[in-house]
């Protein structure tokens, strides 16, 4: 997916692992350069890779059937990051945000208009706050509009280790469950 940003345009945008059928291929690339590098192992790669792969399968499958569920008038994703571009073409949500990618301004006054709009012409219901980011522009955007900030999603960055969300997989059973309870409401 490209970012779409004044500037960034035909720029991949870097958050792909946002939908777990990536974070699948990803495993698998893995498993299969760690075999190639130590073969003798391979047993042991393979196992591990497989096991975990079924999580994510598992998981993946359980977040389309609980989404679809939601009706689609509240199946709305509205984050400070464009980060979840990936997250919603996988899972059938709209999605919004107030800056595209970190790199850019982060919420400035033309950028919290613009998201604004998009959630009252759409009557968005609620909306979330990154881990990684200063949440003083999305509870702008929660006071602006009157749409609550319902949860805390990891996007950037790994959960504190012993803490929620500290690895690949629970940051995304912790973001799924998050959006699933939230959009349910």
């Amino acid at each position: 997916i490209y970012l779409e940003s004044n500037g960034l345009e035909g720029e991949t945008d870097p958050h792909a692992w946002l939908d777990i059928q990536n974070g699948i291929i990803y495993a698998k690339n893995i498993r299969d350069g760690l075999i190639k590098e130590d073969p003798k192992n391979k047993d042991y790669y393979q196992t591990n890779a497989d096991e975990y792969i079924t999580k994510l399968e598992k998981l993946h499958a359980e977040t389309i059937a609980a989404l679809s569920k939601i009706p689609e008038g509240k199946r709305f994703l509205i984050t400070s990051e464009g980060a979840f571009k990936y997250f919603s073409k996988a899972y059938n949500l709209q999605s919004g945000y107030i800056w595209e990618i970190n790199s850019e301004g982060q919420g400035t006054p033309s950028q919290i208009k613009n998201v604004v709009d998009l959630i009252n012409a759409k009557k968005v219901p609620v909306l979330f706050v990154e881990t990684s980011v200063d949440p003083r522009s999305m509870e702008t955007v929660s006071r602006e509009t009157g749409a609550p900030i319902v949860g805390t999603v990891f996007t950037d960055s790994l959960g504190k280790p012993g803490e929620e969300g500290d690895t690949y997989y629970k940051m995304m059973e912790w973001n799924t469950k998050t959006i699933i309870d939230a959009l349910n409401k």
